[in-house]
C-alpha cells in the first residue's frame, strides 16, 4: 500500500479526551475515530489490526474443535424472559421495540439465542458434544464509557458456547477453551495469565479471566511469579487428549483478580519473593454454568435410556476490539505503538527519503515489488513529507520494521533496516535487506 493513496489521518498533538496510553495512541495513529460516547469507527490502519487479531482467534477456535456461525446483533426479549435474565441484566442492556411493538434488544451476549438455536436443532445425545462460536459486534450501555476501546459501549467479541451431556464432558470442553486461550494470546505476543474470577451476570460456578499485565491496567491482580515463565502449549497439542495436566499446571499456583483476592491465602501460599502484585487488563473470560440456561429454556436431548437430559453448557469470550487497546497498553514506548509482528497492520514501512530522485524512486519501487512478491504487507511512504516527519509517523504507527532508502546510502549500495522494538539499525544491501525481512516474517 502506497501511503500517498492510503487513508491515515495522523494527529500531531495528544487528544485532550484520551485518558490512557492506548486511547491516545489509537487516536494519534489514525486507528479509530469516536462516533459517539463509547462508539468508534475503525479506520483502515486499525481495521487491519482488528482483522489480524480476529483471524488468530478464529484459527485457534477452529483448532480446538469449535464451529463458527454468525448470530444477529438484535435479539428477541422473549428469549431473555425465558431464561429469567431480561429483568435482571440491568441498564447496560439496550432495550428497543420494533414497529410492531415487539420487545427487542441489542445483544450484550448470546447465551439465550444460542441455546434456542441448539434446542431446535439437536434432539439426540449422539449429536453431542458441540461448541459453536461467532465473532460479532455487541453493545453494553456502560454508565461511563471511557479509555477508548478498552471500555466502550459497542465492541467486537468472540463468544463460544459448549453443549455437553454430562458435567465431566462440560469440563473437558472448558479445558479445551482454556488451552485455546493460552495459545491465542501467546500467538499475539502476549503473556496472559488465567485467574480465578467472578461469574457475574453470566452465572455458573467455574470461571477464569485471562489477564495481561500492564502498568496502566484497569484493576489490581495477584499471582505467583512463576506463572509469568510458563509457556502455552505448542502446535502439536492434541485437543482430544486429557488436558487436565495442562490446566493443573496453570491453576495450581495462586492467581486471582482483585474481586476474588484472598490476602491471607496469598501470603500463606506464595513465598514473599514470589508474590506478584500488579495491574492487569482482562482480554478473555470463560465460564462453566452447567444447566443454568438449558433447564429454564428446556434445551434437552434424549439420552441412551430414552430420558430427557438438560444440557451442560459453558461460554467463552474474547474481547477482539478490546485486544487492540490492550496490546498497545502492553507494548508501546515514548515514540508510539510497538506492534508485535503477529498483529501489526503492515510488516514493514518502506521509507523513500527523496521522492522524485530517480535512484531512490527506482530502488524503492524494486524493493516494494520484491517484498510484495514475498507476501509481505508493505506500507510504502512515497509522500513529499520531510524525513523527520516520515520517521515520526513510522515510529508512531509502530510497524515492526522500517526500511529506509536515501540517496546517500544508495551511492554506497546500501539501505537501512530498523527494528522498531529494539531500535537496532543495520546497513545492508537491498538484497540482504529483503532476505532479512522475509526471514523475520517466516
Amino acid at each position: 500500500m502506497r501511503l500517498s493513496r492510503f487513508f491515515l489521518p495522523i494527529l500531531r498533538d495528544d487528544p485532550k479526551e484520551a485518558e490512557i496510553v492506548s486511547h491516545r495512541l489509537m487516536l494519534r495513529a489514525g486507528l479509530v475515530r469516536q462516533a459517539s460516547a463509547g462508539i468508534y469507527s475503525w479506520l483502515p490502519l486499525g481495521f487491519r489490526v482488528l482483522k489480524k487479531i480476529e483471524q488468530i482467534v478464529r484459527e485457534e477456535q477452529d483448532r480446538a474443535g469449535a464451529i463458527e456461525l454468525l448470530m444477529p446483533t438484535i435479539q428477541s426479549a422473549d428469549l431473555w424472559r425465558e431464561s429469567g435474565r431480561y429483568d435482571d441484566y440491568g441498564q447496560e442492556m439496550l432495550r428497543i421495540s420494533d414497529r410492531h411493538g415487539r420487545d427487542m434488544l441489542y445483544g450484550p451476549t448470546n447465551e439465550e439465542l444460542i441455546t434456542e438455536i441448539f434446542r431446535n436443532a439437536v434432539s439426540s445425545y449422539r449429536d453431542l458434544p458441540r461448541n459453536l462460536y461467532h465473532i460479532q459486534w455487541k453493545f453494553r450501555d456502560e454508565i461511563r464509557p471511557r479509555f477508548g476501546v478498552m471500555r466502550g459501549r459497542e465492541f467486537l467479541m468472540k463468544d463460544a458456547y459448549s453443549f455437553d451431556l454430562t458435567v465431566e464432558g462440560a469440563e473437558r470442553s472448558y479445558n479445551k477453551m482454556f488451552v485455546a486461550y493460552l495459545r491465542t494470546f501467546e500467538r499475539m505476543g502476549l503473556k496472559a495469565i488465567p485467574m480465578v474470577a467472578e461469574t457475574g451476570p453470566i452465572g455458573g460456578d467455574l470461571s477464569h479471566e485471562f489477564i495481561i499485565l500492564a502498568e496502566t491496567g484497569e484493576s489490581a491482580v495477584f499471582c505467583h511469579a512463576d506463572l509469568i515463565a510458563l509457556e502455552a502449549p505448542g502446535d502439536d497439542i492434541d485437543f482430544e487428549s486429557d488436558l487436565a495436566p495442562i490446566i493443573g499446571q496453570w491453576t495450581a499456583k495462586y492467581a486471582a483478580t482483585e474481586e476474588m483476592h484472598d490476602a491471607e491465602r496469598f501470603e500463606k501460599e506464595v513465598p514473599e519473593n514470589m508474590r506478584l502484585s500488579a495491574r492487569g487488563i482482562e482480554v478473555g473470560h470463560i465460564f462453566l454454568f452447567g444447566a443454568k440456561y438449558s433447564e429454564p429454556m428446556k434445551c434437552h436431548v434424549q439420552g441412551s435410556d430414552g430420558n430427557l437430559i438438560p444440557l451442560q453448557s459453558g461460554s467463552y469470550g474474547i474481547g477482539v476490539s478490546r485486544l487492540v487497546g490492550a496490546i498497545i497498553e502492553a507494548s508501546h514506548d515514548d515514540a508510539g505503538i510497538v506492534w508485535p509482528a503477529q498483529v501489526a497492520p503492515f510488516d514493514v514501512g518502506l521509507i523513500n527519503l527523496k521522492p522524485g530522485d530517480d535512484a531512490t524512486d527506482g530502488a524503492c519501487e524494486d524493493l516494494y515489488n520484491r517484498l510484495l512478491g514475498a507476501k509481505l504487507d508493505v506500507l510504502y511512504d512515497d509522500t513529499d513529507e520531510r524525513a523527520g516527519a516520515k520517521f515520526t509517523t513510522m515510529d508512531l504507527i509502530g510497524l515492526p520494521w522500517q526500511l529506509i532508502v536515501g540517496p546517500k546510502s544508495l551511492k554506497e549500495g546500501q539501505v537501512e533496516l530498523k527494528n522498531r522494538a529494539s531500535g537496532d539499525r543495520q546497513k545492508l544491501s537491498p538484497d540482504e535487506a529483503v532476505k532479512a525481512l522475509v526471514a523475520a516474517a517466516s
